[in-house]
């Protein structure tokens, strides 16, 4: 039949099956597309067709290394157990030597951040001000330790003028 009788058609005969009639209906629905029943596209065949040997390859190069990793290990097991008294020790100081470096290096981060914060709290708080009246404060305690030194001085050295007389 020709596409225009099909059209004229009233509602109700194109809702019911007719003889003559072909209704495709989808049999599969994916995420609200419609998958027809054609087959992979050639696209998706020759990405097959080239990743296959390239999984497979790589997949040898997979067991390969295992079976090298385990002959490995099986032949170096007995050294490890024969030099265990060298290698403990060993291992033991190395792991020292690491550990103070990484302290030693934490240590002077944190020696650093804190006169870095020190530096910025001094002049955020008008540090200036307070700085200029500790710098005063420390000449100050400087110059009567410098008398009480020049005190105690003058006093030995009298004791021991009056001692040697």
């Amino acid at each position: 039949m020709s596409h225009s009788l099909l059209h004229c058609s009233s509602m109700a005969d194109r809702d019911r099956p007719q003889p003559h009639q072909v209704h495709v209906r989808p049999q599969h629905q994916f995420g609200g597309k419609t998958l027809s029943q054609k087959g992979p596209s050639s696209s998706k065949v020759l990405a097959v067709i080239t990743l296959l040997p390239v999984g497979g390859t790589l997949l040898g190069l997979a067991g390969l290394t295992f079976i090298g990793t385990l002959i490995g290990l099986a032949v170096t097991t007995p050294l490890f157990v024969i030099c265990s008294p060298v290698l403990v020790p060993v291992a033991i100081t190395i792991g020292l030597v690491v550990l103070a470096f990484l302290a030693s290096g934490a240590l002077g981060v944190i020696g650093l951040s804190s006169l870095s914060w020190a530096f910025k709290y001094f002049r955020q708080a008008g540090g200036t001000e307070q700085l200029e009246q500790a710098k005063k404060r420390m000449q100050d305690m400087a110059a009567q330790m410098g008398q009480q030194t020049k005190d105690v001085t003058h006093k030995v050295h009298d004791k021991a003028q009056e001692a040697g007389k």
